[in-house]
């Protein structure tokens, strides 16, 4: 950008970080430069700090901004300062990488200014790479799930994790979902503390059937999914005050548990936060003070072995671990039986570049038809992202099968009805013709 300042360089105790094309949007939308964004995570400092301090962290790099593409960079930079701590840590693939350690709020600015938008830490402390000191139960909803429903599962979770004496912390993911972290004693390795969270997943879905799924596969899945393989060595999730790269700046907000039922995801913002935190602190601030056990949840992991339930899928690029299950889609699996396609009564409800566009038009939708939204289950409600020519954009359908026929709305014109492939369709439809 022409005129811009080259750097802005900011001092903390004695130490200095420079903070490079300050004045570069960050946020086009909401007009962010990148030093509004280090402003916001020192402002919040404390908070921000506390979620990853004594962690090795993957920098995931916005060097385009949130709009831009980001990447994973797991090594450190050679060039960075004396003063930043390292450690080396080794990988399922076998490979080591010597990562960033950040202690205090110089650390946080210098890799917010390598383009860090978000947070991601791994689940260990610097001093005991091995043993993670937290459980995470990431709830990741589905297609036209309602945040109602994450809260309900949410509370469930709480609900679960006090029956077997333990203490669930939880935040907005800072997008649909939530996350609820577990602090617990590092004497469990990587493959017990997983073990554990499938134990968990599978408990919440016996208790809420119908709102959660603890399946890998997502033509097995509806409603909410607990993730649980969030706790696979390597994986990480953005932590607390983390800033996500949507339009609106969202942040991956702590709670208290009373906030859950009411709270709104679209309130918690890179402009709300710093009031917010200025006025009740971290809400998580107490989340060392007692660490928990993971016996009782390992227990119920025996449980379900000796009940028949075998471990669950690990991502696709872990190796093939003992005990697990054909890592195959159920529908494609040889054995499957090949069931005959039956046509759905599909209908298109809204086409837009812009998935919040699309979204708005769904609610439109359903305020219109209210005496048939009722009818309808959340795996029917499809938000499909289609890819275009050149881009890609979202349509909206839903499926009318538990409408009686007689009630079933026809095809209207969706709202809205930004197709970006119309016209190149007519054309390939007008040349076939001739």
């Amino acid at each position: 950008m022409a005129g811009e300042a080259a750097s802005t360089v900011l001092s903390f105790e004695g130490r200095e970080v420079r903070i490079t094309h300050p004045d570069k949007l960050y946020f086009s939308k909401a007009r962010i430069s990148k030093l509004d964004l280090v402003r916001y995570y020192l402002s919040v400092a404390p908070g921000a700090v506390a979620g990853i301090q004594d962690r090795p962290v993957v920098l995931k790099r916005f060097v385009n901004g949130a709009e831009g593409e980001a990447f994973y960079q797991k090594r450190a930079p050679a060039q960075r300062p004396r003063w930043l701590r390292t450690v080396t840590l080794s990988f399922p693939s076998g490979r080591t990488a010597e990562e960033i350690v950040v202690d205090d709020a110089a650390g946080l600015a210098w890799i917010v200014n390598l383009g860090c938008i978000e947070l991601h830490p791994h689940p260990v402390r610097s001093g005991n790479l091995v043993h993670p000191d937290e459980l995470r139960i990431d709830l990741d909803p589905g297609p036209g799930v309602n945040w109602t429903d994450v809260c309900h599962v949410a509370l469930e979770v709480r609900e679960l994790l006090e029956s077997l004496g333990l203490r669930g912390w939880p935040k907005t993911s800072g997008s649909r979902g939530m996350h609820v972290n577990v602090r617990i004693e590092p004497r469990w390795t990587f493959a017990e503390v997983r073990r554990a969270a499938v134990a968990l997943s599978r408990a919440v879905e016996r208790r809420v059937p119908a709102l959660a799924s603890s399946k890998w596969w997502k033509e097995e899945r509806h409603g909410v999914f607990l993730d649980y393989n969030q706790n696979a060595k390597d994986r990480t999730t953005c932590s607390a005050y983390s800033v996500r790269p949507l339009p609106d700046a969202r942040v991956s907000t702590p709670l208290h548990w009373h906030e859950v039922p009411d709270c709104d995801p679209a309130d918690f913002t890179i402009f709300t936060i710093p009031e917010r935190f200025a006025k009740i602190g971290n809400p998580h601030a107490d989340m060392d003070a007692a660490p928990g056990l993971l016996e009782k949840l390992l227990e119920l992991a025996e449980k379900d072995e000796t009940a028949g339930l075998g471990d669950a899928p690990w991502p696709p690029h872990f190796r093939k671990m003992e005990g697990e299950a054909a890592r195959v889609a159920p529908s494609r699996a040889k054995s499957a039986v090949k069931k005959p396609r039956v046509k759905m009564p599909l209908i298109v409800v809204a086409n837009s570049p812009d998935k919040g566009a699309a979204l708005a038009g769904l609610e439109r939708w359903k305020r219109k038809h209210t005496g048939i939204a009722g009818f309808l289950t959340v795996d029917d409600v499809l938000v499909d992202s289609m890819r275009g020519r050149s881009s890609t954009w979202t349509r909206i359908r839903v499926n009318l099968r538990h409408v009686p026929e007689a009630l079933r709305p026809t095809q209207e014109i969706p709202d809205p009805d930004d197709d970006p492939t119309r016209e190149w369709r007519e054309w390939r439809r007008k040349r076939a013709d001739k």
